[in-house]
């Protein structure tokens, strides 16, 4: 397979999964966020909840197993692609943009972890909401409770979502 082929082929793959990626950050974006949930409505409170909206259905997807594994990836490569082009508009050169991308993809990866544990034990969900969107400081409790119990509304719908529907960019209200 030629350079190129390898190139083009790749991108073909991963524009089948921009409708998914679109919905990511549709949900993530949804004004009911940032108005009930008092998420701050800043570059900062957006990537938090488009992060934490793509961890939860990196979940779903892992959950195919070999199957979706490529799919996985190439998800979090539309993801990377988003945030250097966001973050190259911003202004941001580019000797730093490499180390921002690995920062953010840090801490998506450290979403996926905080989130798993906190459904895979059934318990802690509030507190990985306050410090993975709040970054530590909930605005209330009443907001962190809001955002937490959608958040868990949204990842029960993720589960009972087919796979071919969710890859398609179908998926459940947040």
């Amino acid at each position: 397979m030629s350079f190129l082929s390898r190139l083009f082929g790749r991108r073909r793959d991963t524009e089948k999964l921009r409708p998914l990626y679109e919905a990511v950050v549709a949900i993530g974006r949804d004004p009911i966020w940032y108005r009930d949930g008092q998420v701050p409505d800043t570059i900062d409170g957006r990537f938090d909840m488009i992060a934490t909206i793509l961890a939860l259905v990196l979940i779903r997807v892992e959950q195919g197993g070999a199957e979706t594994r490529a799919d996985s990836a190439l998800l979090a490569e539309l993801f990377i692609a988003d945030m250097d082009g966001n973050i190259r508009q911003l202004g941001t050169g580019d000797l730093v943009v490499g180390k921002r991308i690995g920062k953010m993809m840090g801490t998506l990866g450290g979403r996926i972890g905080a989130f798993r544990a906190a459904f895979d034990m059934g318990e802690g969900l509030e507190e990985a909401v306050s410090r993975n969107i709040f970054r530590g400081a909930p605005p209330s409790p009443d907001a962190n409770a809001f955002v937490a119990a959608r958040i868990g509304r949204f990842h029960a719908a993720l589960a009972e979502r087919l796979m071919p529907a969710i890859l398609s960019g179908d998926l459940p209200r947040a």
